[in-house]
């Protein structure tokens, strides 16, 4: 996965990440887009309306990119086990 410095994080805006408000798991390459999926669970303090709005800009990022996405949902990586 490429790597992002801290001064280009910063450069990144709120739609730039899965998580806007908590700027977490950022969606700018397909390495983070695939990233910010296997990592979903990891983050804390969201509701789940938070996630169902994360999943979107998941989707849309991994359209834009042209990463393939078996889960319709977020919700079914909890049913395979990623999901405490």
């Amino acid at each position: 996965m490429s790597k992002i410095n801290e001064e280009k994080r910063d450069e990144l805006s709120s739609e730039d990440y899965a998580f806007p408000k908590e700027r977490k798991e950022p969606l700018h390459d397909a390495a983070h887009v695939r990233n910010a999926i296997a990592r979903f669970d990891q983050v804390e303090g969201v509701s789940d309306e938070e996630r169902d709005e994360a999943w979107k800009r998941i989707k849309r990022a991994a359209d834009k990119f042209k990463v393939e996405v078996s889960e319709g949902s977020w919700r079914e990586l909890a049913h395979r086990g990623k999901r405490k």
